[in-house]
Formats: structure tokens, sequence, C-alpha cells
């Protein structure tokens, strides 16, 4: 891995005290939607955001959420460990996305826009799935957080930011600047934290889906195509969906499904 960026994640901090008891609850197959509630309760950022989003077009609930215990409810244990999560990891990074031709809520709206695309599609495929692919798909692109600082660290940003905002292949610009993906990176990141190995393998794999153990090939494949049809650069744009689609007829999924899932998305942006 490159260097620096190996430095950076060795060197990152742990995570916040809410965040591991988060996980301990979830973690818990005794705990409630009662239990989590109580812990997000003793973190006022965490319930800002929490409500922030359960209140966002994207997850379409039609009344106004103004309570912890409310979210909790409508989003079940697993979607609201994985909202505040990803908020909170993007927070501890200390976003500067400048490189990618983003800003920080722009990062954050992509993130948020790729779950909720891998939610809808795949609840009507395996609900299972969907909870583990939900948490992979809102995280996976953390890994740009600490590529952008490596870039801006190396003055190139306005070079790479020109090419990101060319391509249709990410991954590869990212490789020839600091040879790794974002893919890889989020990977060596959670690997860092702890988290589970399967989680993040699906991420590892999420570039080249097709080197996957066969146990995690559904979910990388799953991520990738999401990835693709929501990218930083132009998310739900035309050429970024007709390749997404592409990918999912080749893998074998109802591609009119998911276009379908596409335009549902879209009517709510």
């Amino acid at each position: 891995m490159n260097r620096a960026i190996f430095e950076s994640i060795k060197s990152l901090p742990p995570l916040p005290k809410t965040i591991v008891e988060i996980q301990k609850v979830y973690a818990n197959a005794e705990s409630s939607i009662s239990d989590l509630a109580k812990v997000i309760e003793e973190d006022p950022m965490i319930i800002a955001n929490l409500l922030k989003a359960a209140n966002s077009p994207l997850y379409s609930f039609t009344k106004n959420i103004t309570s912890v215990s409310q979210a909790v409810s409508l989003f079940g244990m697993s979607m609201t460990r994985s909202i505040i999560l990803g908020n909170s990891v993007r927070k501890l990074l200390n976003v500067d996305m400048e490189p990618y031709a983003a800003s920080s809520e722009k990062f954050a709206e992509v993130s948020s826009q790729q779950a909720s695309l891998i939610h809808t599609w795949y609840k009507k495929i395996d609900k299972q799935k969907s909870d583990k692919l939900f948490f992979a798909a809102l995280l996976q692109e953390t890994g740009k957080i600490l590529i952008a600082s490596h870039i801006i660290q190396k003055d190139e940003t306005t070079t790479f930011r020109s090419e990101i905002e060319m391509t249709h292949n990410i991954p590869v610009v990212e490789k020839s600047y600091v040879g790794e993906t974002t893919a890889t990176i989020t990977a060596a990141i959670f690997e860092h934290w702890g988290f589970d190995a399967d989680f993040v393998d699906m991420i590892r794999f999420s570039d080249e889906p097709e080197y996957a153990p066969q146990e995690l090939k559904e979910f990388s494949t799953a991520l990738n195509i999401v990835k693709t049809i929501v990218p930083i650069n132009d998310p739900f744009g035309d050429i970024p969906i007709n390749l997404g689609l592409k990918k999912a007829n080749d893998a074998g999924y109802n591609h009119e499904l998911l276009e379908d899932c596409i335009d549902d998305i879209l009517d709510h942006l």
C-alpha cells in the first residue's frame, strides 16, 4: 500500500465512545430499539444527524420525524447504526473533497444516495442482504477522504480533479496517482478499526468483484453496480446509469427491476 496513506491509516484516532457503545448494542442479540435509542440520546450531534437523515426525501417517510425513538423505529437498528456510523466517520476524518470536485456535503449526499439505492433495490431481492449492503454502501467511499488528503499534500489537486471530472472509471485514476483505489483504502481503514472481516472484504473487492471470495461475490458485485450508477463526479448521470444497468444485466440481475428503483430514487431527489 502507498506508504503515506498506510501511515495515515495507522495514525487514525479510535472511534468515538458513543460509536463503540452503539456497536456493542447492535452486536448484542438481546438489545432492543429502546436500548439503541438510549445510547443515541446521550450525544446531541448524533441526534441531530439522525433526525436530519430521517427527514431527508431519500427515505420518503410520510411524517415529520422529531424524536430518536421514532427515527430508530422507522429505520430499524441496522440502518440506524449505518447512518450514524457514516456521519461519524466522515466527521472523524475531516473531509476535504476538493480533488474530487466536491464539497463535503456532496460527498455525504453521494454516499447516502448509494446506500438508498442499494436498499431500495435489494429489499426487493433479499431483505437480510439489503441490511448488510446498506451499511457497506454508506461507508464504501470513505477511502476517498484519505486519497483526497494525499492529493492535496502532493499539490496534485488540479490535475487529479481534471481527470476525475472526465472519467467514467474513477478507480483507474485513483490507482494511477496513489497506487490504490477507494475500495482497498476503505477496507484498510475499517480493518484498522476492527470491523467484521466479511464487511471489510465485500468492500475490498468491490472494484473487482470477480476476485471476491465466492460467499462475498454477490455483495461486492452489488456494491460495484451501485457506485457505478452513483459516482461522485456524475451521480445518476445517463452514462453511469447505462454502465451500471449493463453490469447488472451481465451479472444476472433483473436490470429492469434496478431501473425501476433508480426511477424511484430520482423521483425523490
